[in-house]
């Protein structure tokens, strides 16, 4: 039997206990050591998953230095992922396996998770791709949401290497069929094994009803409506079954063009202003067609554009704003910064880490988004201006800004079911194409075609990933609550009803010469919000002198300009972005992001949790998070002896979950990872934590320990 411990190194060491998980190099096994046993562990498999191929012997690499210390196991592959049965869970604690992932564990790998594979031959790396002549004594797995994996095939029998390395090429790079995902098996097989929880409801918008309680949420049930003209998709795949329209829009309209150049309703705000977004019509030569078309948008804009109280500003995200191929590119080169094999790779980096993720673009990508998400934001609060988004297909940069957006403007989304149902409608509904985008299919053409609409022959009810108790149990959904978080408070009748006679008079005293920097300052006092003191709107009609010039572009030629200069547009944003960091924030109501250059940072957690280091055993949010839990249950249980004392029958206010005392010391990294439980040198040296600063600075870090007892 391996023993736990570093196998090798001077006298004195006391005997390994009997396990047999191991830390040793790889160097140091003798080649004649055959007669290893392995303690057997339980394949996890989830309904309809099937295993397809197996390896014993393997030795997957502890990610902390260059050592190569590892753990033995057992690799396998699925029709759903690649996993590695070590003994670490068997090692878990009751504690902790309350807070372990139920469908993916810490070494599971999905299949669509596989970014590309590589094979190390006489210590040379190669990319492996179809069928190899001579198979690796090393595999290395970069994954999409950018682990590495690494595993010694060394000490493995050679008809299971290449079983196993012959099963995870072929199950991870061949071209597949739609219907041929593991979804369809998982749902076909677990369908009567679903838990909702009606307290936490995602709203899905794939009813009418749906459509219809988002439009009266938003109060935009006054100038849209919710249309079923797309039932069974029987219109257009690429838009949903039901979604909304302006009320003016004939719903025959919808139909004449395939869904293409169709404005659909995204969001309303509270001073009547909507987003919406529109895909680009089909490009098309003829005169006639060119005519009709244009007349048809000619149309659209009319009902969305009524000066002086409606103007629409056009945002072509298509042709002024990013390419698809720029962003790709960004973040190709970013996250290379992450795909790192070990810590020696990573110090080497860290010297040019900034001029690194500099060159690479992506956070100036996620700055400009940011920026224009907030230049939208001022137009619908500050003027008054209902904004419509454009591009080709109207489901990439459209879902992106429009998401934001909503971010900002409406606090329902910042909320955990809020924001699920915000991702359900406009990007799940909003048919953003994650199967070409993350080429899950893995088909060069990236067209899925007929083939997998066999699937809609039959019904079938998908699961939906927000039902959090497939994933975690009770204890660990908790930690993926505030409990900082405060709704908003309710107005009784008496003050909504007051609220309700004070807009009217405020209404009354509108008139069609009152210009757009009157109407916000009107907005300002209503809401307390920080409006900013804008130009007026032009009261020319600009698609009556503009509609042309906007046709050309919807028919694939660009402008360069939109309604207003470059300047015009720049110094309003700019007012409206300090006027409202010059005051105190509101959480129940805007909320911008800071963009300037230095604001924008890496997300650590994210980016960074495949370093050891950066696990902060007990540390980090998940303390703080798990302290105020327990404080909740103890000011609770106070409440509780007190309704008892004054016997009183009142239930209390808030949940009694079960929390969080003296439970298992996770990780900073949760729900990524759970504990750290390799032990390891310190990567650096003592003199460069001397050279990080003294104590106060450590404290005042971002992720630091911050030592809040025991939890």
């Amino acid at each position: 039997m391996l023993g736990k411990g570093v196998v090798g190194g001077g006298g004195g060491t006391k005997a390994p206990k009997p396990s047999f998980v191991s830390y040793v190099r790889p160097e140091e096994i003798h080649t004649n050591e055959k007669e290893v046993t392995e303690k057997e562990v339980t394949l996890h498999l989830l309904p309809g998953e099937q295993l397809l191929c197996e390896a014993s012997t393997v030795l997957k690499y502890v990610q902390e230095d260059s050592c190569q210390h590892g753990v033995y196991g057992r690799l396998v592959c699925t029709d759903f992922k690649i996993a590695f049965l070590g003994d670490d869970e068997s090692a878990l604690d009751n504690d902790e396996t309350q807070f372990k992932n139920k469908v993916i564990g810490e070494n599971d790998i999905t299949l669509h998770c596989v970014d590309q594979i590589y094979g190390v031959f006489d210590e040379k790396k190669k990319t492996l791709f179809g069928q190899l002549k001579k198979y690796p004594e090393k595999l290395i797995i970069h994954c999409k949401d950018l682990r590495v994996f690494q595993f010694c095939l060394r000490y493995t029998k050679e008809e299971e290497v290449k079983r196993i390395v012959s099963g995870i090429i072929h199950h991870t790079q061949a071209p597949k069929l739609l219907k041929r995902l593991f979804l369809f098996s998982y749902a076909t097989a677990a369908q009567n094994n679903t838990v909702t929880d009606p307290k936490n409801h995602t709203v899905m918008f794939d009813t009418l009803k749906d459509w219809c309680w988002e439009l009266e949420r938003t109060k935009g049930n006054v100038k849209y409506k919710a249309v079923s003209v797309n039932e069974g998709y029987k219109v257009c795949e690429r838009l949903p079954a039901y979604f909304v329209v302006p009320t003016a829009l004939p719903e025959e309209n919808v139909q004449r063009f395939q869904g293409h150049g169709i404005p659909i309703w995204c969001w309303s705000c509270h001073n009547g202003s909507a987003l919406l977004k529109m895909s680009a019509l089909p490009k098309e030569q003829d005169d006639g067609i060119l005519q009709i078309q244009k007349s048809f948008l000619d149309g659209i804009y009319k009902t969305i554009h009524r000066p002086p109280y409606e103007i629409v500003k056009t945002e072509d995200l298509s042709s002024n704003f990013l390419s698809l191929q720029e962003i790709q590119t960004a973040y190709s080169k970013f996250k290379q910064l992450f795909l790192i094999d070990n810590s020696t790779e990573f110090w080497d980096t860290d010297i040019k880490w900034f001029s690194l993720l500099e060159s690479s673009s992506w956070l100036d990508i996620i700055r400009r988004c940011l920026k224009k998400a907030i230049e939208i934001t001022e137009c619908m609060e500050a003027q008054n201006m209902n904004v419509l988004l454009l591009e080709e297909n109207a489901s990439d940069l459209c879902c992106l800004i429009s998401s934001l957006v909503q971010l900002m403007m409406d606090p329902h989304c910042r909320t955990r079911t809020g924001f699920q149902s915000l991702i359900q409608k406009e990007w799940v509904m909003g048919g953003h194409c994650f199967l070409d985008r993350c080429n899950h299919l893995r088909q060069n053409d990236k067209e899925e075609g007929r083939e997998g609409q066999d699937t809609q022959s039959k019904p079938l009810n998908l699961l939906t990933v927000w039902d959090w108790s497939v994933q975690f149990e009770p204890k660990a959904q908790m930690l993926l609550k505030n409990p900082l978080y405060v709704e908003k408070p309710k107005l009784d009748k008496g003050q909504r009803k007051g609220m309700r006679f004070k807009l009217c008079l405020q209404a009354q005293n509108f008139s069609p010469t009152e210009s757009t920097k009157e109407r916000a300052v009107m907005h300002q006092r209503q809401l307390s919000l920080p409006l900013t003191q804008s130009k007026s709107s032009p009261k020319r009609g600009f698609f009556r002198e503009e509609t042309d010039h906007l046709i050309k572009n919807l028919l694939g030629k660009r402008i360069s300009k939109l309604i207003n200069s470059s300047d015009e547009l720049q110094d309003n944003f700019r007012e409206f972005y300090d006027s409202w960091h010059s005051k105190s924030t509101d959480y129940h109501g805007l909320l911008l992001p800071h963009i300037e250059g230095p604001e924008i940072k890496v997300w650590a957690q994210r980016y960074l949790r495949w370093i050891p280091e950066a696990q902060i055993l007990g540390g980090g949010q998940v303390a703080t998070m798990s302290k105020l839990l327990e404080m909740m249950e103890e000011v609770q249980s106070l409440q509780e002896k007190i309704d008892e004392r004054h016997h009183s029958q009142q239930a209390p206010q808030a949940e009694a979950p079960c929390l969080l005392r003296n439970s298992a010391r996770l990780s900073s990294l949760f729900p990524f990872a759970l504990l750290q439980r390799h032990s390891s040198k310190p990567i650096l040296p003592t003199s460069g934590w001397k050279a990080l600063g003294d104590e106060d600075d450590l404290a005042k870090r971002e992720d630091e320990f911050v030592d809040l007892g025991d939890v």
